[in-house]
């Protein structure tokens, strides 16, 4: 039986249909899925003039594989602005790209933050899906959650995706973006360190400058080979000069490229002026002017009021590397506000963290480029007034004057001061107590030497002499344990000279006398005659019975070299003086430097009999350094009395106080004369172990004689079982 035929014809979007015989034709005029587009690559061709960065890429490598099976992985590359974060991302990606057979897919989060969007995650995951998934424009118009539904969904269909994120700021940004796709990568480019990204399993990449060898190939292969060759020193210092950092030598470079006539040592001559050294980093005019200073100005746009306001300050320090007090003292802040601060820097990768021996010191440090930044901005419009500048060095000053106080008293005990203590530190509460006391102290003295030597020259061209008189005369109690020659003569000379401004004799008797020490070790003996000259005038004025004596004292060590005689004359003075003062210690220390002369004079046994008495006072008075130093002395006159056990016994004795007091400069030699009466005695092991020891202490210091004595050390070491000469 047949019916007429039945035709049913529905158009556009169709509920249910029943139909019960017949053709149904059905058109549906929804758009069709888009056709996804060829597989992306979106990078930006990385720099031709790529440098070095091997151990990075090839740990790029390790970390994120080759793309297959497993769960997304992700890297952050951090480091100041400059550094090169977006070239590495962008060469690693190069070498990888035809392993992702879901493409190459790039967003950069400055260019979105530019744009209308504002830098919205959402903008970002749309250029994803436009680029991977070719998703229209009228399908990414979504409340968020189903932005993120599509998005998951898409970036798993296609393979693995490489995506590279540039210039992110926060760390949603990177976890909204991560591709769904087995074996799928996502590399971050960032100057702010995300470290909190490592709580989801991502790798941290921190970017360090480069080095003086990949630094001056860098600039050869901008400026050419041929240039740099001829110029190895002046590259050295460019190098050093622009702190490593790729993009400084970028522009060096590339002015050394634009102008073939202009040498290498022009430019760091224009660099080595601090204040001119960014506007030399820079090219260009305006707004579109580029450079280290705009890199950095980028770094700064979105810090806190309270944060950039540190930054500014940080760059008025006087020294390298600071901790967190330092820190509250030059913002004129407490310790939680500066802490929050430093926080946020070290996360804009602005500031680093002092590391040693792979653990945090407590300290931080401003790269130079960045120091000269900070400082460019406290001195500009906009910045700290001249008055609010001065202030803040003022407080840094007066936070070293103190602390440097405590140190001292807790390192030299009981000794001539010209400083009242009692009213300097009245209020303040010391760092240094307990049992730690002293070496804690001495450890602060010597971890801060560099920042305090740079306080006493802030202090002096301020013109707060009485402060850099008073840091100067604190600083010795280091320079006497520890020297630093150099150090010492220019603190002294600084502080001797705030003294005599103040028109304070007895502080410039104190400095000028200490600063004969150095001036006779580095042999400048005339000099030191000058000052020892001046500083017997100026002590006898004040009638301070103990001043006049130790500066006669100090002066009797100078004629220890020229004329013994006469510095016997000078310490019977300094004796006498001390004896009238009731000052114990004076008296214990004159009688230790006239038991030396004595012995020098081949007096050997007068000098046991005055330096057992020297040892036996400074014993009682608690000075284990100056008692192991006489101890040390009355060794060496036993042994030039031919009496070698009471030698050696009394020199093993004073070596091992010296050791407990970390008097290395007194030690060292100690050290070697035990090893010569080892070499004599026959025994080698011990020998060698004194002058392991001996080593130590001077490459520690910086002593040039440290080669010296690990030689001897590796004369005395035969065979293949021989342990290798400290320091190799």
């Amino acid at each position: 039986m047949s019916g007429p035929h039945v035709r049913n014809d529905f158009s556009g979007e169709a509920g249910q249909v029943f139909q019960a015989g017949g053709d149904i034709h059905y058109h549906d005029h929804r758009p069709a899925a888009p056709e996804r587009p060829a597989r992306p690559y979106h990078i930006p061709p990385s720099t031709p003039r790529f440098t070095n960065r091997s151990d990075e890429l090839a740990r790029l490598h390790t970390w994120l594989g080759r793309p297959g099976s497993g769960p997304p992985r992700t890297c952050v590359i951090s480091g100041l602005p400059g550094i090169g974060t977006s070239s590495t991302a962008r060469r690693w990606a190069e070498s990888v790209r035809d392993a992702y057979p879901g493409g190459v897919p790039y967003v950069d989060f400055a260019a979105l933050r530019s744009g209308a969007d504002g830098g919205d995650v959402r903008g970002a995951q749309a250029k994803v899906l436009r680029s991977v998934a070719g998703v229209g424009e009228r399908y990414l118009d979504l409340p968020g959650p189903e932005l993120d539904d599509l998005y998951r969904t898409e970036t798993s269909r296609h393979g693995s995706i490489l995506l590279v994120l540039e210039n992110v700021t926060q760390p949603a940004q990177v976890l909204a973006l991560i591709p769904t796709a087995p074996g799928s990568a996502v590399v971050v480019t960032s100057n702010k360190r995300l470290d909190e990204l490592a709580l989801d399993g991502a790798q941290l990449l921190s970017l360090e400058p480069l080095g003086p060898g990949h630094g001056a190939e860098l600039l050869a292969t901008l400026c050419g080979a041929d240039r740099v060759h001829a110029e190895p020193e002046a590259t050295a210092r460019l190098v050093e000069l622009c702190g490593g950092l790729p993009l400084a030598l970028t522009v060096a470079g590339t002015r050394l490229a634009a102008r073939r006539g202009l040498s290498l040592a022009s430019v760091v001559t224009e660099l080595t002026a601090e204040r001119g050294r960014l506007s030399t980093l820079s090219i260009g005019s305006g707004p579109g002017r580029r450079g280290v200073a705009a890199a950095l100005s980028v770094a700064c746009r979105d810090l806190p009021g309270r944060t950039l306001r540190l930054y500014r300050r940080l760059g008025l320090l006087p020294g390298r590397t600071f901790p967190a007090d330092v820190a509250a003292a030059v913002d004129g802040s407490d310790p939680l506000t500066v802490h929050e601060a430093l926080q946020d820097l070290y996360s804009a990768s602005l500031l680093e963290e002092e590391i040693v021996d792979g653990k945090p010191t407590g300290r931080y440090g401003l790269h130079d480029l960045v120091r000269l930044h900070a400082r460019s901005l406290a001195e500009g419009d906009g910045g700290d007034t001249e008055a609010e500048r001065d202030g803040a060095l003022r407080r840094v000053v007066d936070h070293y004057v103190v602390r440097a106080a405590f140190a001292d008293g807790a390192v030299m005990g009981n000794r001539l001061r010209i400083t009242d203590h009692a009213v300097l530190l009245a209020g303040h509460e010391s760092p240094f107590t307990g049992s730690g006391a002293r070496n804690d102290a001495l450890d602060w003295l010597e971890a801060e030497r560099h920042n305090a030597v740079a306080v006493v020259r802030a202090a002096a061209g301020l013109g707060l002499h009485r402060q850099a008189a008073q840091l100067a005369e604190s600083l010795t109690a280091l320079f006497l344990n520890h020297r630093h020659p150099t150090d010492w003569v220019d603190t002294g000379t600084l502080g001797a000279g705030a003294a005599a401004r103040l028109g304070d004799r007895a502080m410039e008797a104190r400095l000028r006398s200490l600063l004969s020490r150095p001036l006779m070790d580095m042999g400048l003996t005339d000099r030191a005659r000058r000052e020892l000259d001046t500083a017997l005038e100026r002590a006898d004025a004040t009638g301070h019975c103990v001043l006049r004596a130790s500066v006669r004292e100090f002066s009797a060590r100078y004629w220890d070299l020229y004329d013994p005689p006469r510095a016997l004359a000078q310490y019977g003075e300094a004796l006498a003086l001390n004896e009238a003062a009731g000052e114990r210690r004076g008296v214990a220390l004159v009688r230790y430097f006239t038991g030396c002369t004595q012995d020098a004079m081949g007096e050997h046994e007068l000098a046991v009999g005055t330096l057992t008495d020297a040892c036996d006072r400074l014993t009682a008075l608690g000075d284990a350094r100056m008692a192991g130093r006489a101890l040390a002395a009355l060794g060496r006159a036993h042994g030039h009395l031919g009496r070698t056990g009471e030698a050696v016994r009394a020199l093993e004795r004073a070596a091992q106080t010296l050791q407990e007091q970390r008097a290395s400069f007194y030690e060292a030699p100690l050290r070697e004369e035990l090893a010569d009466h080892a070499v004599r005695a026959g025994d080698p092991a011990a020998a060698r172990r004194h002058l392991a020891r001996a080593v130590e202490l001077l490459q520690r210091d910086g002593s040039p004689r440290a080669g010296e004595v690990r030689e001897r050390f590796a004369a005395l070491t035969d065979g293949p079982d021989a342990p290798a000469p400290p320091g190799a």
